[in-house]
């Protein structure tokens, strides 16, 4: 199958305050991969590493290699807008642009100079329909992304990152904030899109990653304590950290 990403002695550092500590993880193609652990952890530091969304914080620097297609991310000639185009990431908070519903997914093809009005509908309508929420919103293009439910507005900010076709998806705690209804047809996007994307998830729910990732990397004070196979972790970790963790005992 290969390896889509591959971190090599990561280490990231907010001023002088070390976040990650020699972070090494191999992740394969169209797969899904969780990231756990308590709060502080990193995991979110890491994931935002893979497409350079830390760059935007000041005194934040990544020292290590971040291999993405075999290309190491963070060399300084690395194009990270077309980095971010290829890795796309999702937030925790659904975040949809004050605009009509179509305007938010012909966002970024506009950027990247698609012009023309039938590609772009062939775009939104691909998109929206990868993202589970063609069916809603076919009727309604026109109107404005914000009259969206919370559940639909996060689908509608994965059609978003879709829409510019990406290799992979990073999604940082995408159900947090919506209802169990909701979660799960995040949960059954996932299972979806897993076909033909690579995708990194932070999670809090272990439940979540039980049901959902085929890779589990358990965070602890910005190191991995253990990374497998989800199954065999869930059900025999090999740290007893990872055990207490999984099992509620602390976090």
């Amino acid at each position: 199958m290969g390896y889509n990403i591959q971190v090599k002695g990561l280490n990231f550092f907010y001023g002088d305050n070390k976040v990650l500590n020699d972070v090494n993880m191999d992740i394969e193609k169209n797969t899904v991969t969780s990231l756990i652990g308590p709060s502080g952890c990193g995991k979110s530091t890491f994931l935002r590493t893979l497409n350079r969304m830390n760059d935007i914080i000041e005194n934040a620097r990544a020292v290590g290699k971040v291999f993405i297609n075999g290309k190491d991310i963070l060399l300084p000639e690395t194009d990270v807008v077309y980095l971010r185009k290829m890795v796309g990431m999702v937030f925790q908070k659904p975040n949809p642009f004050p605009m009509s519903i179509f305007d938010n997914i012909a966002y970024g093809p506009r950027i990247h100079g698609i012009k023309k009005k039938a590609i772009l509908e062939e775009i939104v309508e691909k998109s929206l329909t990868q993202a589970a929420l063609w069916d809603e919103v076919k009727d309604r293009l026109k109107d404005p992304a914000m009259g969206l439910s919370g559940g639909q507005q996060q689908r509608l900010c994965i059609a978003r990152v879709l829409a510019v076709e990406p290799e992979t998806l990073l999604m940082d705690e995408p159900c947090s904030a919506l209802d169990p209804v909701s979660t799960l047809k995040i949960e059954e996007l996932i299972q979806q899109l897993r076909k033909d994307y690579t995708i990194v998830v932070v999670t809090h729910n272990m439940q979540q990653a039980a049901r959902i990732s085929d890779y589990t990397a358990f965070f602890l004070d910005g190191e991995i304590i253990e990374f497998g196979q989800t199954d065999e972790m869930f059900y025999n970790p090999k740290d007893k950290r990872t055990e207490d963790y999984i099992t509620g005992r602390f976090g």
